[in-house]
């Protein structure tokens, strides 16, 4: 059996841009000028308990696991 690789995800309509999950975990979200939201540029392989940090801080629960 093949362990299940949990991915992060953001809801790009419910984002603000407050760039709490970029402070947390650089590594994992970055701040796209353009678009003036997070994004994931590492959706998998991140240190999980950064994300889930990051997912607990955001102010619009935009941030989830996905399986």
């Amino acid at each position: 059996m093949s362990k299940q690789i949990k991915s992060v995800k953001i809801n790009d309509d419910e984002c603000v841009g407050c760039e709490s999950c970029v402070d947390l975990c650089p590594e994992v979200f970055e701040f796209d000028e353009d678009s003036e939201k997070a994004v994931v540029i590492k959706p998998q392989g991140g240190d999980e308990e950064c994300i889930q940090e990051a997912i607990d801080t955001c102010p619009v629960e935009c941030i989830e696991w996905e399986e």
